[in-house]
């Protein structure tokens, strides 16, 4: 979703992840031997079945690109190229088609009791499968506290057509369910139930409206090849118009560390090499989904989808489901304290 932008802040100096071990050490293990442990990897990663996987290799930090200019709270337009031949994890090429029956299972409800009982958690995936469908209506302008942008996107795609809405909606749904047997209750700002968006300030608004004990915005960059790994983005101080988001910058911070630490744990892959300076965060005041905000909350940018190596991952339901255990990990270490 987000290139670096001009209202970007640098992130502070790299320091230790919550619930992690030291971002250097971490990395020290986890990039010898990368590329060929990945090479050795069973093809069979994309599968969609999300059960528990082996061991996936991390992903190797390959030069800097540089990164493209940001447009709106999602920063990636309708531009990007008609995708070709589908991949296996795709299924289809048409970038605006909706995720298929078996990657939308049943919502189900909450444990009866469990570590987040009580606790309200709001999923937010970035983009909507009609925002394609819809570019006239997501283009108009809302107002996203400091001054006006887009009100959606459609979000970016691989290469071969698998997009970020379908991506992002399918690691939604296996996040809530785990989320669901700690014993949270799960909202979602949409669940592809409606023909575009919600705009960014909606978004903003069913986080605040439920008073979320957080709020977890989903999405997959597009930059270019050789840009790779995640970042969580965080607000950054924002006062101005309907923006005020003095009280949410400490907690906001302490969940984006704790989901950094966790998701590096869970999936092995290594944070931005292109945003954050290792990091894996980064600070922003140009997202009115964060800038609206009343309570805790983070955008988490899962991997490159442009890049060939982060799009194997972001393409494996292995892989997903590693991801929406980490996310859950750093949501669930946080919400205990």
């Amino acid at each position: 979703m987000s290139y670096v932008g001009p209202d970007s802040h640098p992130p502070r100096p790299p320091r230790r992840f919550r619930g992690g071990r030291p971002l250097a050490v971490a990395l020290a293990v986890l990039v010898p031997g990368t590329l060929a442990g990945y090479l050795l990897w069973d093809t069979a990663s994309d599968s969609d079945d999300g059960k528990p996987a082996r061991t996936l290799p991390s992903a190797s930090r390959s030069e800097q690109g540089s990164p493209s200019k940001p447009s709106g709270d999602a920063t990636k337009s309708a531009r990007s190229p008609k995708p070709d031949k589908p991949s296996k994890s795709s299924k289809s090429s048409k970038p605006g088609d909706a995720p298929e029956p078996s990657e939308r299972p049943a919502g189900g409800r909450p444990a009866a009791s469990g570590p987040l009982k009580g606790k309200v958690v709001v999923v937010d995936p970035g983009h909507n499968p009609g925002n394609f469908k819809h570019t006239a209506e997501i283009n108009r302008q809302v107002n996203i506290g400091t001054n006006s942008k887009e009100c959606d996107t459609t979000g970016t795609s691989t290469n071969r057509g698998y997009t970020e809405a379908r991506f992002t909606l399918d690691l939604a749904h296996r996040l809530r369910d785990l989320l669901h047997r700690q014993g949270a209750t799960v909202r979602f700002t949409h669940d592809a139930d409606r023909p575009f968006g919600p705009c960014v300030d909606e978004r903003a608004r069913i986080g605040n409206e439920a008073r979320a004990d957080a709020v977890v915005s989903l999405h997959a960059d597009g930059s270019a090849v050789g840009n790779r790994g995640f970042h969580v983005i965080l607000p950054a101080k924002v006062r101005g118009g309907a923006a005020d988001t003095t009280a949410i910058v400490g907690p906001s911070r302490d969940l984006g560390e704790r989901i950094a630490g966790k998701f590096l744990n869970a999936t092995k892959s290594a944070p931005s090499n292109y945003v954050g300076d290792g990091t894996g965060l980064d600070v922003r005041g140009d997202l009115g989904g964060l800038n609206l905000s009343k309570v805790p909350k983070v955008f988490v940018e899962c991997g490159n989808m442009r890049d060939p190596k982060d799009e194997a991952l972001l393409t494996s339901g292995v892989w997903r489901q590693k991801a929406a255990q980490g996310l859950s990990d750093g949501i669930e270490s946080f919400l205990r304290g």
